[in-house]
């Protein structure tokens, strides 16, 4: 056997090679967690901006964001001042809610009114962290206690109250707030559990028509009275969809700095075709956003459970429809001279012919028909006429001055009556004497 070699022995590498890697790799990461810090640094509203504060509470600037706002006090003095709120903090650094998150001063007093941020806005300091939304999705809206546990449930309500979505409706009130009294609304009455190419066409009208509210309803399980009528007729499965568009009024009832808005009506535009798709729906709402006619309701939609007896009554209303649709058809498809030539004695009949004589006449004598203006005068004059007549035929006085001589004559008559009574008698006494003389 041959001599094994021995191993030379390595020494380790200088303990200076690895210092300036190292350093370099600290000097990374310092500069990294700095930027960091710096990115996830919530900015602060300056509260004497009138600009920057109009554009926060309204969205009235040229941003046109929503706002995620926290009530958080200034550090005055050059003080640390109170720490932000790990669960603001923490929905901020996720990134994916639809908001703007700020700071501001709520205590601040706003020169106009004299009040502070959160008495101007009712906003309750109580509940901590006091967070609230505002900007373009409207005036300042307080975020109940409720979702404020966790950075991810501020997210996930933000979410729902920025991004757009199909309001869902199960009450009269619901309906009633969250579409009938939104300029142009549009509703999906479900037959069943949608399909998803009914899903993204509503996804999509949602991003099309940002000013347009979308809601649906379970038709399977609720009823809407006052417009059911009005629409294809309920099928298991079938999908139906209304476009709503107010007229006028509100759900103001008012106070002592507003108004009450009124009466709430609306108008509506139905789907005729069977089922929905995006297309039919997009030319629906197109058809309602460009000013076609629509048809106005007399009385606003209830919503109900589902029952038999309610099907029955709209299944009534519905055949009540057809006949009178049917009924004018039939009017309107009879000629006008058959109309009127066919007088069969009855009322109308009568009615027409007196109607067609006296369109003849007037068209033969140049008689154009009177205003009610002169309609007025003449019922003027022949009140004057009334009068005057009455005037000449009022002998209540004359009575009066005649009433004692009528009197006195009917006495005298009488006497010369009695008088008369007596000389008859006596010349019936002469005729008896006479009779006895002979």
């Amino acid at each position: 056997m041959g001599r094994v070699p021995k191993k030379k022995k390595q020494s380790a590498p200088p303990v200076d090679k690895f210092l300036k890697p190292a350093a370099g790799i600290a000097i990374a990461m310092l500069a990294y967690y700095f930027m960091q810090g710096m990115k996830n640094e919530i900015p602060r509203i300056d509260v004497k901006d009138e600009l920057a504060l109009r554009e926060v509470f309204f969205g009235e600037g040229a941003m046109g964001k929503d706002y995620a706002v926290l009530c958080h006090p200034e550090a005055k003095d050059g003080s640390v001042g109170l720490p932000v709120s790990s669960v603001f903090q923490d929905s901020h650094d996720d990134g994916s809610a639809p908001a703007e998150f700020v700071l501001m001063d709520c205590d601040y007093v706003l020169p106009d009114s004299g009040k502070s941020i959160s008495e101007k806005f009712k906003i309750n300091k109580k509940k901590r962290p006091t967070v609230f939304v505002s900007g373009k999705v409207g005036p300042p809206k307080q975020v109940p206690e409720k979702h404020l546990k966790t950075g991810a449930m501020l997210t996930k309500l933000l979410k729902q109250m920025l991004e757009p979505h199909a309001a869902k409706i199960e009450k009269t009130k619901e309906l009633k707030e969250k579409c009938l009294n939104k300029d142009v609304c549009g509703l999906l009455l479900k037959g069943g559990k949608p399909e998803p190419y009914v899903k993204h066409a509503v996804a999509n009208l949602l991003g099309k028509y940002p000013n347009v509210q979308f809601a649906s309803i379970d038709s399977t399980v609720l009823f809407l009275t006052n417009l059911e009528e009005y629409l294809p007729e309920y099928e298991a499965g079938q999908h139906r969809f209304v476009v709503f568009k107010k007229v006028s009024g509100g759900l103001s009832a008012g106070d002592n700095e507003t108004k009450a808005e009124g009466r709430l009506k609306t108008s509506i535009l139905p789907l005729e075709s069977d089922g929905v798709s995006f297309g039919a729906i997009n030319t629906l709402v197109s058809d309602a956003l460009n000013g076609k006619t629509m048809k106005k309701i007399p009385s606003l939609p209830n919503v109900k459970t589902r029952t038999r007896k309610l099907e029955e009554s709209e299944r009534q209303k519905r055949d009540r429809k057809k006949d009178q649709a049917r009924k004018k058809a039939k009017n309107d498809a009879t000629p006008p001279q058959q109309t009127f030539s066919a007088n069969d004695g009855s009322k109308e009949g009568r009615k027409l012919e007196r109607d067609r004589r006296r369109a003849e006449h007037n068209k033969a004598n140049n008689v154009k028909p009177k205003t009610p203006e002169e309609l007025a005068e003449i019922e003027k004059r022949r009140r004057q006429r009334m009068e005057e007549e009455a005037a000449k035929w009022n002998i209540e006085g004359e009575d009066e001055e005649e009433g004692g001589s009528t009197e006195e004559g009917w006495m005298d008559s009488g006497d010369e009556e009695e008088g008369d009574s007596d000389s008859d008698d006596d010349d019936e006494e002469d005729d008896e004497d006479v009779l006895d003389l002979d």
